[in-house]
């Protein structure tokens, strides 16, 4: 049986500058390029308090 994934794919575009920023960024801590943006997103998320809740119920998202 296969595993389901929990990750959705899209495409993303983006400015190529930007994208060789990423790049370098990425690899200067070791990270894939996908590894990286998904570490920027995340801790965009969470600076502006954002971030998805493991423990919400659904109750609590009506509030």
């Amino acid at each position: 049986m296969a595993k389901e994934s929990k990750n959705k794919s899209f495409v993303l575009r983006i400015d190529a500058e930007i994208m060789d920023a990423i790049e370098k960024w990425a690899a200067d801590e070791f990270r894939s390029t996908n590894g990286q943006i998904l570490y920027l997103l995340d801790q965009a998320l969470r600076k502006n308090k954002r971030y998805p809740s493991k423990n919400k119920t659904v109750n609590d998202e009506e509030k």
